[in-house]
């Protein structure tokens, strides 16, 4: 967040007065074991997935060596990669349930940093992150836009700047989670444009959840037709869903990824 744009010191220590009452009257409960008294557990943090090795280096999905998978061989993409710091599987499933729909803002913090853990091992480089933005109606419904809390804690970790308002969700969309795949990339056409200054930046773009990297993928064309020299994806957890797959798609819905 730009430093004009944090609130005062006076709202900062209201908020964590207010935080403190809350605590002491509805004390925090570990989304993966219910243990009082826990935002997230170590013992449940100790048990989320790292993400498979070898993967693709362009979509991370599982490959018997570190190169191109057959789908990515075959499809032009505006990404340059897509990696993630864990599957997306219990407990992390239900801490980002809470995050997201539970109005569980303080896991932001922990699911931030694992993300910062995870960019510092693999050594990620970007000017810039930009988080997946949600229409400004659904933001309003919920109140916050989780991948933008995830993408501040991980900016102040790894100090690369973060620019929220260089994309926007210039129209509505369904639900991706109630999509097929074919479907959720038409359903997020167009739908992102450009507002930043990206032009000659390394953009990283991040997200809660990735699960077929259609809103992923509309998000890099709006920013390269913007002139970003290149875009990738980090995001928190990586649905365990395979190219071609024609079954039900996993049914949590991320900012649309």
């Amino acid at each position: 967040m730009p430093e004009d744009a944090r609130p005062p010191d006076w709202r900062r220590r209201l908020a964590a007065v207010g935080q403190g009452l809350l605590d002491l009257f509805y004390p925090p409960r570990c989304p993966g074991c219910g243990r009082v008294g826990f935002t997230f557990c170590d013992a449940c943090q100790a048990r989320i997935e790292p993400p498979p090795a070898p993967a693709c280096i362009r979509c991370g999905h599982p490959t018997e060596t570190e190169r191109l998978c057959p789908r990515c061989q075959e499809t032009a993409s505006h990404l340059d990669r897509i990696a993630s710091s864990a599957v997306f599987a219990e407990p992390l499933r239900a801490a980002i349930h809470e995050l997201k729909y539970n109005n569980g803002r303080s896991l932001a913090r922990p699911l931030g940093a694992r993300m910062a853990a995870g960019w510092r091992q693999s050594q990620f480089a970007a000017d810039v992150i930009v988080p997946v933005p949600l229409h400004a109606a659904r933001l309003v419904e919920r109140g916050y836009n989780q991948a933008a809390l995830l993408a501040r804690i991980l900016s102040a970790e790894i100090g690369i700047p973060i620019d929220e308002a260089a994309l926007v969700r210039a129209k509505a969309t369904q639900q991706q989670a109630r999509l097929k795949a074919v479907e959720r990339r038409e359903n997020v056409r167009d739908a992102f444009a450009c507002r930043g200054d990206v032009a000659g930046k390394r953009v990283a773009l991040v997200d809660d959840v990735c699960t077929t990297g259609s809103t992923l993928e509309a998000c890099a064309a709006a920013l390269r037709s913007s002139g970003a020299s290149s875009v990738w994806a980090f995001t928190l957890a990586r649905a365990p869903w395979e190219p071609g797959h024609t079954g039900p798609l996993p049914d949590y819905p991320s900012n649309g990824a």
